[in-house]
C-alpha cells in the first residue's frame, strides 16, 4: 500500500474553520486608555518604586529609628509597643468593641474583614476603567483602609514620647566607677533610688535611666528627686531636705569621678 492511498479527510462540523488560534489580542483592541506593559507600563513601576526608595533612605539617614536597650525578661513593669506599622493595630485594641471580652473581634474579627474586603476589591469592581471615578467601590474600600490606617496610626502614636523612651531604654554602658557605699548619701540612695537605678547607679533598661554620665547641677537633680522627670514620677523621694541633700552630693561625687 502506498503512502497516502486510501487515507480520506473528514471535516468536523463542530470546530469553526475559521477558528483562531489562542494568541491574546493586541493592548491597542481592548477599550478605554491601555498601554504596553513592556516596557511602557513597568518603567514607570520601576521609577515610582525608585523615588520611594530613595526619599525612604533619606528619610533614614535624616531621622534614625531610635533603638532600644537590650531585652530584660526579669522587668515586670516594661511595656512594648510593636513597629510603627503595626501601631494601628495595637491603637484599635484599645476600644470597648474591640478589646477585653470582644478582643478576638479586635485581633481577628475587624482586620478580617477589612483585608478581606481589600482582597474581594478587584472582583467587586473589575470594570475595564481604570481612573478613579469609573472605580468607585475600589476606590472608596482603598480611601477607607489609607484613612482608618493613618488615623489609628496617628492616634497611638501622639501619646508616646519616642525620645524619652529611647532615652531610657538605650544601652547603658558599664561602669568604670567605684562606688563609694561609706559616703553619707549612698545610705539614702539605697532607699530611695536603688530599686530603679541599680546598685552601681547604671540604671535599668525600660525602668530608669543611668545615674552616670549625666549634666544636670545640684539644684536640677534635687528638683528632679522632689517634681521628677518624663517617666518618672513626682514625690518618689520623700526624705527630708538634709537626706536629698547627701543624696545629691552623693551622685555628684560619683559622676566627678567617672570624669577623672
Amino acid at each position: 500500500m502506498h503512502k497516502g492511498k486510501g487515507m480520506k479527510f473528514v471535516g468536523d462540523s463542530r470546530v469553526s474553520a475559521e477558528r483562531k488560534s489562542q494568541i491574546p489580542k493586541d493592548y491597542s483592541e481592548y477599550p478605554g486608555r491601555t498601554e504596553a506593559f513592556w516596557p511602557n507600563f513597568l518603567l514607570k513601576e520601576w521609577l515610582v518604586g525608585a523615588v520611594f526608595l530613595v526619599g525612604f533612605l533619606c528619610l533614614t539617614l535624616a531621622h534614625p529609628s531610635p533603638l532600644e536597650g537590650m531585652a530584660d525578661p526579669t522587668n515586670a513593669s516594661y511595656i512594648p509597643l510593636p513597629d510603627w506599622y503595626f501601631l494601628f493595630l495595637y491603637e484599635l485594641l484599645k476600644y470597648e468593641f474591640a478589646s477585653g471580652p470582644y478582643v478576638l473581634i479586635g485581633i481577628l474579627g475587624i482586620p478580617g474583614l477589612a483585608f478581606g474586603a481589600l482582597l474581594l476589591a478587584p472582583f467587586l469592581d473589575n470594570g475595564p476603567g481604570r481612573r478613579p471615578h469609573q472605580r468607585p467601590i475600589a476606590v472608596i474600600m482603598m480611601l477607607l483602609a489609607l484613612v482608618s490606617t493613618i488615623w489609628l496610626t496617628y492616634a497611638s502614636a501622639e501619646h508616646v514620647d519616642w525620645e524619652a523612651r529611647a532615652e531610657m531604654n538605650k544601652p547603658v554602658p558599664p561602669s568604670e566607677v567605684q562606688i563609694d557605699t561609706d559616703h553619707a548619701g549612698y545610705a539614702v540612695y539605697e532607699s530611695s533610688c536603688l530599686q530603679c537605678h541599680g546598685d552601681q547607679l547604671q540604671g535599668t533598661s525600660g525602668v530608669a535611666p543611668t545615674l552616670i554620665g549625666i549634666e544636670y547641677s545640684a539644684e536640677e537633680i534635687a528638683k528632679i528627686a522632689r517634681e521628677g522627670i518624663n517617666s518618672m514620677p513626682p514625690n518618689m523621694f520623700t526624705g527630708s531636705d538634709e537626706e536629698l541633700e547627701q543624696l545629691v552630693d552623693f551622685i555628684i561625687s560619683v559622676n566627678e569621678q567617672g570624669e577623672e
